[in-house]
């Protein structure tokens, strides 16, 4: 069974900086684009970062462009977010996600990731 739990959320004040870490289990991912989405209340969910299967390539929504840093670690099954100047904006539960073909692309769409984790409530106080 494919797992993928985060961890990291919390709550920060506007400037700040959290770390999000994704695990995953059930399945090696070293071959698949993992990706960061977020869902704000009552918005859609929205791409916000993804890392290329090989790591060797980023791909950052505008919105989070330079702020925010997307990692991975094949050895170890795990994809990271590290968010740095926060602004409430950014406010939204987080998921990571991984996609369900091998050696594909990043893509910002929603369609093509098979595989979520629960969620993490990432909160920015102003």
């Amino acid at each position: 069974q494919v797992q993928l739990v985060e961890s990291g959320g919390g709550l920060v004040q506007a400037g700040g900086s959290l770390r999000l870490s994704c695990s995953a289990s059930g399945r090696t991912f070293s071959s698949y684009v993992l990706a960061w989405f977020r869902q704000a209340p009552g918005k859609e969910r929205e791409f916000v970062a993804g890392n290329s299967w090989s790591g060797s390539s980023t791909f950052y929504a505008d919105s989070v462009k330079g702020r925010f840093t997307i990692s991975r670690d094949n050895a170890k099954n795990t994809v990271d977010l590290q968010m740095n100047n926060l602004k409430p904006e950014d406010t939204a539960v987080y998921y990571c996600a991984a996609h369900g073909r091998a050696y594909r692309g990043i893509t910002d769409s929603l369609n093509g990731y098979d595989y979520w984790g629960q969620g993490t409530q990432v909160t920015v106080s102003s």
